[in-house]
C-alpha cells in the first residue's frame, strides 16, 4: 500500500469552482466531479476538512461596494456558502460516504453547529467534515476560516485549490510571461503580494507552521497524487526553501 504524505488535510474550494461555464452558480456535474475526488481521498485512509467560498453566488465585499452595509452583506455572503456546502453534502453522500456540515453560524435546522472537539471526532470516525459559514463574524474572508479551520483541527497541510497550477508572480492567464514558483515561504508570499490568499490568513499560516500547497484542483487526481507524494503546484512553508 502505498505511503500516504498526509493524512489529515483541509482543502479550501474557491465557491467559483462549483460554477457551470454558462453561468449557473453550481453546476451539478462539477460538484460531482470535485465529490468523486474527495471520496476517492477518504477511501485512501486520508481524513479531509473542506471549505468552500460562496462568490458563486454572493460575495460580501461586493455588495458593500455598492451601497449594502458590510456586516450584512458579509452575513449575506457567510449564508452563500451554506449553500454551497449543503450541495457538497449531497452529493458525497449519494457516492456513499459519510459527511457532516458545521456552521459558524447556528443554523440548526440545516446542519449542526461548529464545535472543533466534535468535528474532530468526526474526521477521527472518517467523515467528512465541511466547514461553512466562515469564521461566523464579518470582514473575514472564507481563506481566513480555512486557515483557522485547519489549525483547529490539526491538519498537516491547508491544500487551496485554483484553475491554474499554482503559484505565479503575476496572472497567468493575463500574462504569459508570469513566473511558476514551485517554493516560497510564507514571508515571500507576503513580501511580494502574490495575492495566494489574504494577508491574515497568510499571517495564520505562518505562525501556527502550517504549509500551504496550491494547485490546480481542474486536473483529474491532482489531489491524490499530491497525498501519495508527488510534488505539485506550489508549497509555501517556513524557513528556506
Amino acid at each position: 500500500m502505498t505511503e500516504l504524505m498526509y493524512r489529515r488535510i483541509l482543502l479550501k474550494l474557491s465557491g467559483e469552482a462549483l460554477m457551470s461555464e454558462t453561468g449557473g452558480n453550481i453546476d451539478p456535474d462539477i460538484v460531482k466531479r470535485l465529490a468523486t475526488e474527495v471520496k476517492d481521498l477518504c477511501d485512501a485512509g486520508v481524513e479531509v476538512g473542506l471549505v468552500i467560498g460562496g462568490g458563486n453566488i454572493l460575495r460580501g465585499a461586493e455588495k458593500a461596494s455598492e451601497g449594502l452595509d458590510r456586516v450584512t452583506s458579509d452575513q449575506m455572503g457567510m449564508l452563500a456558502t451554506v449553500i454551497n456546502a449543503l450541495a457538497m453534502q449531497d452529493s458525497l453522500e449519494y457516492l456513499g460516504q459519510q459527511v457532516r456540515v458545521m456552521s459558524a453560524l447556528k443554523i440548526n435546522q440545516v446542519c449542526e453547529d461548529y464545535i472543533r472537539r466534535r468535528a474532530v471526532r468526526h474526521l477521527e470516525k472518517k467523515r467528512v467534515v465541511i466547514f461553512a459559514a466562515g469564521t461566523g463574524n464579518p470582514f473575514f474572508t472564507t481563506d481566513s476560516a480555512a486557515s483557522l479551520r485547519a489549525i483547529e483541527i490539526n491538519a498537516e497541510v491547508m491544500i487551496k485549490a485554483t484553475k491554474v497550477k499554482g503559484v505565479y508572480s503575476a496572472d497567468p492567464v493575463k500574462n504569459e510571461n508570469a513566473v511558476f514558483y514551485p517554493h516560497l515561504t510564507y514571508d515571500e508570499a507576503l513580501d511580494q503580494r502574490l495575492n495566494v490568499m489574504d494577508t491574515t490568513a497568510l499571517v495564520l499560516c505562518r505562525d501556527n507552521d502550517l504549509p500551504i500547497r496550491v494547485m490546480n484542483i481542474f486536473e483529474p487526481g491532482s489531489v491524490m497524487r499530491l497525498i501519495k507524494g508527488e510534488q505539485i503546484g506550489s508549497l509555501i512553508e517556513r524557513g528556506n526553501v
